[in-house]
């Protein structure tokens, strides 16, 4: 038992030092304080250029809850800026509930939406039934937004995932989608050629640049009902957040009901072992 706990004291001392260093050592060729590391000569160069920056969530952990307010002003956020490119397809507005607006506000809303037909179909006014509906056709085609927090979340090295395990991180996306909003208009490193017609971004996880334009910027901020300050940094954290709930509308069901298992287990653990204890006492060892 003694050596098994020493090893363990070895791994998690090793693991922490590992981590420290890695949070310590400067980047490779000569990228300064920006943290960027250019592969060199013969190597393959890796993106994002930068690691997203872990923000903190109200959703976060196992005990996190989505904040309703930061919900609605990203809902306005996307409905402003981002529904002219990006559809929600799989989002009905009748879940439009869980961001806490009334049955009536729900009705309202999706009856500002046309819903084109089918076919000799003619279009209608939306329903709390129907889908948000697409957007007119991109060239070329832009992604859907509906699990876009929970598909894009850039890979966190070693030691980084081994304390994941025990913090329970689940907010890559969102951390990805904020960084990304945000991380336009820097000057691009020495020797990251940006081609014409693309952006510089170095969050950006498939290259040093792309094509989507700023979509947030000090001239297009969104401003809240609720007197929130607003700024691009709040308007990409709240979008962000609004979109982890389009990509997981029960995360906090989820989490009632694990944390329900998990006591559930403790107390049957429990019981086993005193069943045990009971079965076996006049048992000679």
């Amino acid at each position: 038992m003694k050596k098994l706990l020493h090893s363990v004291a070895a791994v998690g001392f090793l693991a922490s030092t590992a981590y420290a260093v890695a949070q310590t050592e400067p980047a490779a060729h000569g990228a300064g304080d920006q943290g960027i590391h250019l592969a060199g000569e013969g190597e393959t160069q890796h993106y994002p250029l930068l690691k997203p920056t872990e923000e903190k969530w109200s959703f976060a952990g196992p005990f996190g809850t989505y904040d309703r307010g930061q919900l609605q002003r990203g809902f306005k956020v996307y409905r402003e800026i981002c529904s002219s490119c990006h559809s929600l397809n799989l989002v009905t507005f009748r879940t439009l509930e869980g961001l806490g607006y009334s049955e009536g506000q729900v009705k309202t809303i999706a009856a500002e939406y046309d819903i084109p037909g089918v076919g000799d179909e003619e279009g209608r006014k939306g329903l709390p039934s129907d889908h948000f509906p697409a957007p007119a056709a991109q060239d070329p085609p832009v992604p859907d937004l509906s699990l876009m927090a929970k598909a894009r979340g850039v890979t966190r090295g070693f030691p980084t995932f081994v304390f994941d395990i025990f913090t329970q991180y689940a907010e890559g996306g969102p951390d990805y989608i904020h960084s990304l909003l945000t991380g336009y208009g820097k000057t691009p490193p020495e020797g990251i050629d940006v081609a014409e017609g693309t952006h510089y971004n170095p969050y950006f996880m498939n290259a040093a640049a792309l094509a989507m334009t700023p979509p947030l910027t000090p001239d297009t901020v969104i401003t809240y009902d609720d007197d929130t300050p607003a700024s691009v940094d709040q308007n990409a954290r709240d979008v962000a957040a609004f979109l982890m709930w389009a990509a997981e509308p029960h995360l906090e069901a989820r989490k009632r009901m694990g944390f329900g298992v998990m006591v559930f287990l403790l107390l049957f653990a429990g019981l086993v072992y005193l069943t045990k204890r009971k079965i076996w006492a006049a048992t000679p060892h």
